[in-house]
């Protein structure tokens, strides 16, 4: 299951909440989200950070 970092959310926010859900990270991605200005350059807007959770064995 993925689980993104929200606006507003810090990293630890993110992984407490996957803890809940009864999930572990497993792979962290980032991935840039580009903004066009008007004169047609391009930058970075922000990073998303996107976390894959295994779900945690209660055996």
């Amino acid at each position: 299951m993925k689980f993104k970092v929200e606006d507003g959310e810090t990293i630890q926010d993110c992984l407490t909440r996957m803890r809940e859900a009864g999930y572990m990270p497993i792979k962290r991605f980032e991935k840039p989200v580009f903004k066009e200005n008007k004169d047609g350059s391009i930058e970075v807007l922000k990073q998303d950070i996107i976390f894959t959770g295994k779900k945690i064995s209660t055996e």
